[in-house]
């Protein structure tokens, strides 16, 4: 057997073009991507001979065929479980119908104690995996239970009577089943109701494959998907990366035009409020002097103006001097002073000869 599979493992690790997609379809449940298949080849092979011996699931063959079996006994079981299951309920049903509609007919009546002491029986007898010794309920026991059971005839009468009650009952309710499933055969007739109703079970059982069949497909295309949507990622990515390049790489000449042309709009704006400031000047000295003022205003500027320039240069000359005398000395500070204080009195004794001459005349 190993043999076998060996040899069946190296023709497919032979098919490098389809190894991928053999391993793929054969772990349809991981997340895995051909481009994770070709960075790990040694992973690859691992997978490839894992699908010799396991199933899609990631059961072994043995395991799987004790898993069917196993399967298989349950199912027996249930059908035997929902055989009695089905059949019990559908005569409760019957019961309830009757007391709903009021109709205490004394097969009901006789069926429904046959159930109530049938259930309770049920509860009494100790199973197999309970305490023999374990005290009963109220101290019951099954025994006490049957005694009120109805009578041999009437229970007799009541099975006669529960096929054919039972049949009408369940034909009623695949007729109701029907009238669910579709609802355009409710007009039609019993007979045709009847024939469709025989292919009824059919038609279920061919929904129910497709829409597991759907079901299936709808699972495959969520894995597709996901796949898609992973490359999806994974190229955007990429595309997000390289369009972070151009943008890194283009910046620095874009920055520099844009600067520019920044630069020059600045400009030009600075310069036109510059222009609106001077057109509101011109316009504040229009509303508040004539024009005749504001010339006399522009010749006076100008005389202060040169009168101002003027005094700056014999301000700079006279610190010039002033700068040359401080050379001197501290001796020629008091010289200076003396020389200060004699010019004001020889000033002071001219104005009173003049005014002295003046008042003689």
């Amino acid at each position: 057997r190993m043999s076998s599979s060996a040899e069946a493992t190296n023709v497919l690790l032979g098919k490098s073009d389809s190894l991928h997609q053999e391993v793929l379809s054969s772990f349809p449940l991981c997340d895995l991507t051909e481009e994770d298949l070709i960075e790990n080849p040694q992973f690859c092979k691992l997978l490839a001979i894992l699908a010799q011996h396991v199933d899609q699931s990631g059961l072994t063959v043995p395991l799987k065929t004790e898993l069917d079996k196993a399967e298989q006994k349950l199912q027996s079981q249930r059908r035997q479980w929902l055989r009695f299951e089905s059949l019990y309920r559908s005569l409760q049903e019957m019961v309830q119908d009757q007391r709903v509609r009021k109709h205490h007919a004394t097969f009901c009546e006789t069926m429904e104690r046959c159930l109530l002491v049938a259930q309770c029986v049920r509860q009494l007898d100790p199973s197999s995996t309970t305490n023999p010794d374990q005290p009963s309920v109220l101290g019951l026991s099954p025994e006490h239970v049957m005694e009120l059971m109805p009578s041999e005839k009437n229970v007799q009468r009541m099975k006669q009577s529960v096929p054919q009650q039972l049949e009408k009952h369940l034909k009623d309710k695949s007729l109701s089943l029907l009238s669910y499933y579709q609802p355009d055969w409710e007009s039609e007739s019993e007979g045709l109701k009847v024939m469709k109703l025989s292919h009824l079970s059919a038609q279920l059982d061919k929904d129910k494959k497709r829409a597991a069949s759907l079901q299936e497909h709808n699972k495959e295309n969520t894995v597709l998907l996901q796949r898609q949507s992973q490359l999806y990622l994974t190229e955007l990515t990429k595309c997000i990366q390289l369009l972070q390049t151009l943008i890194l790489h283009h910046r620095l000449t874009v920055q520099t035009d844009l600067d520019k042309k920044k630069l020059e709009y600045f400009e030009g704006k600075c310069e036109l409020v510059l222009q609106k400031i001077k057109t509101e000047m011109l316009e504040i000295q229009l509303e508040t002097y004539t024009p005749d003022t504001i010339a006399a205003h522009k010749k006076m500027r100008e005389k202060l103006e040169c009168e101002q320039k003027a005094c700056k240069a014999e301000k700079q000359s006279v610190e010039l001097k002033l700068a040359s005398f401080e050379i001197l000395g501290k001796e020629f500070q008091a010289l200076a002073e003396e020389y200060c204080r004699l010019r004001q009195e020889m000033e002071v004794k001219s104005w009173a000869v003049k005014e002295f001459t003046h008042y003689n005349k």
